[in-house]
């Protein structure tokens, strides 16, 4: 099982270049403490040293555990190691590591996986996180009941100030990961995030981004194997002098879940192996009759009807002229069935292989003949009371009719592509 795993997560990274000069620059704090608290930085030397004191403040009066921080410094160019060396000399519980390369994911791995903590965590170096959500986020795994911890600003009891620009931003991001990823996770990219270190050292292999996109990678993997992830409400204030480049970031990240979503589509990703090899056996779909993932499910279906009924107006456009409206009509509606069909049976409700392909069709016809008919009686009707109507006009009714036809077709759609039960297992 190992050897397969490790074959499987080969297959999967690329080959990265050596960051680490010396991983461990300063090292006198004790052995194997129960959290190990890193701080990734990046040149900054202006907010290091009341970062590293504040956490440590909050450690030695507040947390009732053995803790240390690690100060985990990526490639700076300022006085930054400097410092971060000082304080790991000076301070009992510090100590520093230093990377060649930039990145806050690939600090944040190296240092993790060479941790001997029971659990590792990391805090934004800017400390927009409250500190005192620490205990509440490491509690879940320090018991064993969670495997992975994150802060999220997006739950209703978290109370966060930050600019309008950052909090569409965040929330149409995490909107995206619900409607592409089926994550059920609420906020990604909160710089405040801890993991049981024997999880970790089977995960991190396998996550290949080095940057911004190191988070949510994690967490979709973790979602995959069947990890239990709990959710803090944080208190958080935006930094205004933060250095993230917005714009970069964000299309990073959307280059991120193009990756990972065709690695798991392709099955590139052990996800069985791991779910094998951490114990994690895979919940029936539905519980109690309560149907899995429909928020998402209707995410991932009205995108693809945006694109359907896109591709739907075009072709009718297009057909009109040659061969008018209802003939126009159905073969728009006929070509647009077939492609919204496969699509949602491989994205928004993940069904996979060949195996019942074309009756999965030929449901998906039967549904398109419900739609023509809604649609070819509004045309109808139009035409009946305005005969002389222009084919935009058309274009327009049989748009408001696609509309209403969609409840039906989702209605329709949860139960052709509706989970089976496995025989093996009845």
């Amino acid at each position: 099982m190992t050897a397969e795993l490790s074959n499987n997560a080969d297959a999967y990274a690329v080959p990265e270049p050596a960051p680490v000069t010396e991983l461990f620059v300063v090292d006198g704090t004790a052995a194997h403490p129960v959290l190990d608290i890193v701080v990734p930085v990046y040149n900054e030397e202006t907010d290091l040293e009341d970062c590293v004191r504040c956490v440590d403040q909050y450690l030695r009066h507040e947390f009732p555990y053995s803790a240390r921080i690690t100060i985990a410094d990526n490639a700076s160019t300022d006085r930054t190691l400097e410092i971060g060396s000082r304080l790991a000399e000076t301070m009992h519980n510090v100590r520093i590591a230093h990377l060649d390369a930039k990145g806050r994911g690939r600090a944040l791995k190296a240092v993790w996986s060479a941790s001997d903590a029971d659990v590792v965590a990391y805090v934004d170096v800017d400390l927009s996180t409250d500190l005192n959500a620490m205990m509440p986020l490491v509690a879940p795994l320090i018991s064993g009941h969670s495997d992975v911890s994150i802060g999220s600003r997006l739950t209703k009891s978290s109370r966060v100030v930050r600019g309008h620009k950052r909090e569409f931003i965040s929330r149409s991001y995490n909107l995206i990961l619900k409607a592409t990823m089926r994550a059920q996770f609420s906020d990604a990219q909160c710089g405040f995030k801890a993991i049981r270190t024997d999880v970790a050292r089977q995960l991190l292999p396998l996550v290949k981004d080095t940057g911004w996109f190191f988070d949510t990678e994690l967490l979709v993997l973790s979602e995959r194997v069947g990890l239990r992830i709990a959710e803090v409400p944080v208190d958080w204030i935006d930094d205004p002098n933060s250095k993230v480049d917005i714009v970069k970031t964000a299309t990073e990240d959307l280059k991120g879940c193009y990756r990972v979503g065709r690695a798991l589509a392709k099955g590139e990703l052990p996800v069985r192996e791991l779910r094998q090899s951490l114990g994690r056996h895979e919940i029936g779909p539905e519980v109690d009759g309560v149907p899995p993932g429909m928020i998402a499910q209707l995410l991932r279906f009205g995108i693809i009807g945006v694109a359907s009924t896109l591709a739907f107006a075009l072709l009718f456009l297009m057909l009109h002229p040659m061969v008018g409206a209802q003939a126009a009509n159905f073969l728009a509606l006929l070509i647009t069935a077939v492609a919204n069909t496969a699509a949602n049976r491989a994205f928004t409700f993940n069904v996979r292989g060949r195996d019942g392909a074309a009756k999965h069709q030929a449901q998906g016809i039967a549904v398109f003949l419900v739609t023509w008919g809604l649609t070819s009686g509004a045309l109808f009707g139009l035409h009946h009371y305005y005969p002389h109507a222009s084919n935009h006009v058309d274009l327009a009714a049989l748009v408001i009719a696609n509309f209403v036809a969609t409840l039906l077709r989702f209605v329709a759609f949860r139960w052709i592509f509706r989970a089976k039960p496995d025989p093996t297992t009845a």
